[in-house]
């Protein structure tokens, strides 16, 4: 039930009346006459709500007889704020003397707890009181509000750029890490082409039967083949492999063995392969087809070798595509694995020596949501945790179903948040990081988005060893 107090009653206070409120208490008589001419007295029964949170801010309430409860809106649920049955307490436009382009509306709702009586003054008369009978505490507390608010954006944008340079820097560490291999690798595959054709001459020149030209073909068809489904092999494994194959060229007259016998056994050659080399190719022209298949298994490597990188390059683009979700609707429903999944990707460079552990519900249905924004959350989180866990550690990204929500859980095992600070870290400017690391409002710019923006919650549960930040989000799209 809802009343609306902002009618005119016509019934009015006297101004000694006026006086027994607190806020005016200190107005001389001529003052208190001008309030009592513009406010009116308005009756509420238990029950009624007289402010609603979110609505315009047109009319400041104080309580004559009753009692009030105050709350606000977090994620799903209301929290109760505040209640009172002293005389004078006041709720509504209490910030309407601050200078503001922007419509200021209820923080609170305002509900009564019994029958009440309340003293309503429009939002307007207080601005005009305030600013004529107390012109130096609206410009003190003007430029107190008005300036933490802009502080706050501006150290706010200031957090969106630091986020983004640690994944423009990581990403970029990321791009060329892949990037050099390919240069690399393309480098050595036209060096080991030009091998290849200068043993090809070779071979060529020294009138190679025709016969046996078909059967190098074959064998390096064999030995790609094999190659591509050659198992890795440990250091001890390759190493004792590498000196079989050293001892059988030794054993068949073929110099420089120990240059061969690494790509060999690399590129996964089996006994019978070098034996029917050495079966169908002279002795005199054994070692310059061996060098020409080694040459051959070399390319593979290197062409699987740049496949790799760009793949590599290929896919880190398309994690920060998603990402940025250029192209894409501002409000959407939406995967969280691949905001999850895309943002752990782009932070890479900064888990290394981490363990990562994916514990995803695929069952998860798409979340209404605006993605690009909770990705920023997702990096805020992530990025605490790597921090948190200087180097060593598992991280754990964790999704689940809770009700109608959509739970993801961020787990570190660093050295926890100590209780005395659980209830001040999602406060603006709250930081426990050194000074000049941290601005104190990613925590906060992601509390709001997740809250405000998408009417979800976040929390944090912590103790030595296992720290997790829960975000919980409604997983049906929000009305109005």
């Amino acid at each position: 039930m809802s009343a609306d107090v902002g009618t005119d009653t016509g019934v009015r206070l006297a101004p000694d009346q006026v006086r027994e409120l607190f806020l005016f208490e200190g107005l001389n008589d001529e003052q208190l006459a001008w309030v009592s001419e513009r406010g009116w007295v308005s009756e509420a029964p238990a029950g009624t709500v007289v402010l609603r949170e979110g609505e315009p801010a047109e009319v400041l309430v104080m309580l004559l007889s009753g009692s009030i409860q105050l709350t606000q809106r977090v994620g799903r649920d209301e929290v109760e704020t505040n209640r009172s049955d002293r005389i004078g307490s006041y709720a509504g436009a209490m910030r309407a003397f601050v200078q503001d382009e922007t419509t200021q509306r209820y923080a609170i709702t305002a509900r009564m707890l019994t029958d009440s009586r309340l003293f309503v003054l429009r939002a307007e008369h207080l601005l005009t009181l305030m600013k004529t009978w107390f012109p130096m505490a609206v410009h003190l507390l003007d430029g107190m509000f008005v300036g933490l608010r802009n502080s706050q954006e501006t150290v706010g944008r200031r957090e969106q750029l630091l986020a983004l340079g640690a994944l423009t820097a990581g990403l970029t560490h990321e791009l060329n890490n892949p990037a050099a291999a390919a240069v690399r690798a393309a480098a050595g595959l036209r060096e080991r082409v030009g091998a290849m054709r200068h043993k090809l001459a070779k071979l060529a020149d020294d009138q190679i039967d025709r016969d046996v030209l078909r059967l190098l073909v074959d064998i390096q068809e064999e030995a790609v083949l094999a190659a591509a489904k050659a198992p890795d092999l440990s250091a001890l494994e390759a190493s004792k492999r590498e000196d079989e194959i050293s001892d059988w060229m030794d054993a068949n007259g073929v110099s420089g063995g120990w240059e061969l016998a690494p790509v060999f056994a690399a590129g996964g050659t089996t006994d019978h392969c070098l034996e029917k080399i050495a079966a169908g190719a002279p002795p005199e022209l054994l070692e310059s087809a061996l060098r020409w298949l080694a040459s051959t298994l070399e390319t593979e490597g290197l062409l699987t070798e740049i496949t790799d990188s760009v793949t590599r390059i290929s896919t880190l683009i398309g994690a920060a595509k998603q990402y940025s979700h250029m192209d894409r609707t501002p409000y959407e429903p939406v995967d969280i694995h691949l905001g999850l999944k895309s943002t752990l990707m782009l932070l890479t460079g900064k888990a290394e020596g981490l363990t990562i552990v994916k514990e995803f519900d695929r069952d998860l249905p798409p979340v209404p949501a605006y993605p690009a924004e909770l990705n920023q959350v997702w990096t805020n989180l992530i990025d605490n945790a790597i921090q948190a866990m200087d180097g060593q550690g598992t991280l754990t990204l964790r999704t689940m179903r809770e009700d109608d929500c959509a739970r993801i859980e961020i787990c570190d095992t660093g050295p926890g948040v100590p209780e005395e600070l659980r209830l001040k870290i999602f406060q603006p400017f709250f930081t426990t990081k050194p000074v000049g690391q941290g601005t104190g409002l990613g925590l906060d710019i992601s509390y709001r988005i997740v809250v405000e923006r998408h009417g979800g919650d976040l929390s944090v549960q912590s103790e030595p060893g296992d720290t997790r930040f829960i975000v919980r989000l409604p997983l049906t799209e929000r009305q109005g």
